[in-house]
């Protein structure tokens, strides 16, 4: 991430200049005031001169520090692989500080290699057990070991070619709600000016903005219109929620001091944009600030700093633009971390996103979500995962329709370039289909389904002609089914859909009893020759005070029916107490007595052959008559086989008028 890195807020390694004591030859003290000022393109190169001619064994201890100063300018550049390695020569040339090997952890987790780092990190916990960053490496380096495993999101992430060129193109942002305009920063050929900057070995940044076509496609970028771009960078853009004011980093050049960042404003007149504006956020001139971010509602401008009463690193902060005095303020540690929290995004008032490698990452700087919860008092802070965030850096988050839009990444480029990359979430597929049918297995004309969920949602559909129906879900929902349909009972049933992001497809069929016909009651058992409910009989029970319940101005009359072997007034004192004895479970349920009526029709009823019957016993043709008489003239088996459906407890609807009241 060079120029991202360095046009949202770069600062000397006066931490290394320190470390590393006075100067010992002329190029070596070039390559430290290259350093001073930012100049990491330009040191690294230096230092890299000075690196190949300490050859001599004396020169070991002076080698360390200059592989340790030239691996930062490396890792400045994002130029993992190479910052690695000479991390590596500096703890080989037994460079004395510790915090070698917490770079070198970095650099490694950066270029992909997560046990290697963890190694490193670990190392160096040895020296600072208490150090927060390197155990949150640690954390981010087996996260992205788990990742590697197959444990990665459902977004898809495409490299956006159209606006991508040769050099870093980052930090999209589009001009408004009509997403028709996108803006970004690039160093690419079309950019101002002519001379390669020393900090970074490119052109100086430009602001560059696409358009969509009548036909919704984006067009090639060009440079922003009006007097936007100078000869020094500027970029990572924000607008008001009317498109018409920009904020943008500008880069700050001081010849006697360290190259820093500043926001500034430009206003929009038809398709140009105005001379940039410094707009005054702090009082100090050391502190650097830089990624503006307009709120949702333009009320607000996020930002990142390094100013005094962070939290350590760069932290994101905060402006009321409607009422800027007092009114600064840090978002606190649940958000920055003693690492780097960048290039803030706010989607909604309760909802930011913004890049850190002080949380968990898979390497570099990551991208999180975070949640303000109802209370307005805590965030909570998830990373977005893989595949929008990788071993490189991976920032600048911008938002389109829905769960898709553009960030940028330093993936896939071995010279540390950025560019940019489109992202989406599939919608989830989550339907529930099935059929209505009635006891016969035939299909109900006109059924009418209804689902309500404990989200709000409420769904109505017809079914087909054959029966059939289908709804879409959503995740993690409870419902609430009901099918119906004129001359049937209602029925309904309850679910929950998984909450897991994942397509899922779920399976129920309502068989509807007639209101006009009897309605055999399945698996209702007895013991032999008596009239006591088996235990197994519950569920079928339970479910039968279930459909009266939905059903609560209906009247019933149980029957229970026998076979043909016995006396008739022996089947019809069994039939009878069968019957009342599932009238006395419902009344047990809490079914009024008033709504249920039983008898015993002993063998009197034979069972006719309906579609379902002949679909399991397809030996007996659909319409026949179960009677004695047939019954004789069967084998055996068939003769055992047609007793057993004549065995059956039915109900029969007598009223559709009983007053619950």
């Amino acid at each position: 991430m060079k120029t991202a890195r360095y046009i949202a807020i770069i600062m000397p390694l006066l931490a290394v200049l320190l470390l590393a004591g006075a100067c010992k030859t002329p190029k070596l003290k070039t390559a430290r005031e290259q350093l001073d000022r930012g100049e990491y393109h330009a040191a690294s190169q230096t230092y890299r001169k000075v690196y190949n001619k300490l050859t001599k064994k004396e020169d070991r201890p002076l080698r360390g520090e200059v592989a340790y100063e030239m691996a930062g300018c490396y890792r400045k550049l994002n130029q993992a692989a190479r910052a690695a390695a000479a991390y590596q020569n500096a703890i080989r040339y037994e460079y004395p500080d510790s915090t070698a090997y917490y770079w070198l952890g970095r650099s490694l987790q950066a270029d992909g290699k997560y046990q290697a780092a963890i190694d490193a990190y670990t190392q160096y916990l040895m020296w600072k057990p208490s150090d927060a960053l390197a155990r949150e490496g640690i954390r981010g380096c087996r996260q992205a070991m788990d990742v590697r495993d197959g444990r990665t999101t459902r977004y898809i992430v495409k490299e956006a070619k159209i606006f991508n060129s040769r050099r870093s193109d980052f930090a999209p942002m589009f001009l408004d709600k009509s997403l028709d305009q996108l803006y970004f920063t690039s160093s690419n050929e079309k950019a101002t000016g002519t001379v390669k900057s020393d900090i970074t070995g490119m052109k100086q940044s430009d602001i560059f903005f696409s358009k969509k076509n009548e036909k919704g496609e984006w067009q090639r970028p060009e440079p922003a219109e009006g007097e936007l771009n100078s000869d020094f960078d500027e970029g990572v853009v924000s607008f008001t929620p009317d498109g018409q004011t920009m904020y943008l980093t500008k880069a700050r050049m001081d010849p006697n001091g360290p190259t820093s960042v500043e926001i500034y404003t430009s206003k929009r007149s038809d398709a140009t944009w105005s001379a940039p504006v410094k707009y005054e956020i702090l009082s100090d001139t050391i502190s650097a600030v830089g990624h503006p971010a307009v709120s949702a509602d333009g009320k607000f401008l996020y930002f990142t700093s390094d100013m005094p009463g962070g939290y350590g690193g760069k932290d994101i902060w905060r402006v009321n633009l409607q009422d800027k005095v007092g009114s600064l303020e840090n978002l606190g540690p649940q958000i920055n971390t003693s690492g780097d929290e960048m290039f803030p995004y706010s989607r909604t008032d309760s909802l930011l996103y913004f890049s850190s490698d002080g949380h968990p990452g898979f390497g570099g700087l990551d991208i999180f979500k975070a949640h303000l919860d109802a209370s307005g008092n805590r965030w909570s802070v998830e990373n977005m995962g893989r595949p929008v965030n990788s071993s490189a850096d991976d920032f600048g988050i911008t938002f389109g329709q829905g769960e898709s839009g553009f960030f940028s990444s330093g993936r896939n480029d071995a010279r540390g370039y950025d560019h940019i990359y489109s992202f989406m979430l599939p919608e989830l597929n989550i339907t529930i289909s099935g059929w209505v049918v009635d006891k016969d297995d035939e299909p109900v004309p006109g059924a009418v389904i209804r689902i309500v969920g404990d989200d709000g949602s409420n769904q109505k559909e017809v079914a087909r002609d054959d029966g059939s129906f289908s709804f879409r879900l959503s995740r993690g929902v409870k419902y609430v089914m009901m099918a119906g349909a004129k001359g049937y009972l209602n029925q309904k049933q309850e679910f929950e859909s998984d909450s897991a992001e994942e397509d899922a497809e779920y399976g129920v069929d309502f068989v509807l009893s007639s209101i006009s016909k009897p309605n055999v009651v399945e698996n209702i058992f007895y013991d032999f020759d008596k009239a006591t409910l088996r235990p197994e009989s519950k569920t079928a029970l339970d479910e039968l005070a279930q459909m009266l319940r939905d059903n609560p101005n209906i009247v019933i009359e149980m029957s229970s029916h026998t076979d043909r072997k016995g006396s008739d007034e022996y089947n019809n004192d069994l039939s009878l107490r069968r019957a009342k004895s599932v009238v006395d479970y419902l009344i047990s349920a809490g079914i009024s007595k008033d709504r249920l009526r039983y008898e015993g029709y002993g063998k009197r009823r034979p069972k006719t052959v309906t579609k379902r019957v002949n679909k399991e016993f397809p030996q007996f043709e659909e319409g026949t008559v179960l009677t004695e008489e047939f019954i004789l003239t069967l084998s055996p088996e068939d003769q055992e086989a047609a007793d057993q459906i004549n065995r059956r407890t039915e109900f029969q609807v007598t009223a559709t008028d009983y007053d619950i009241y």
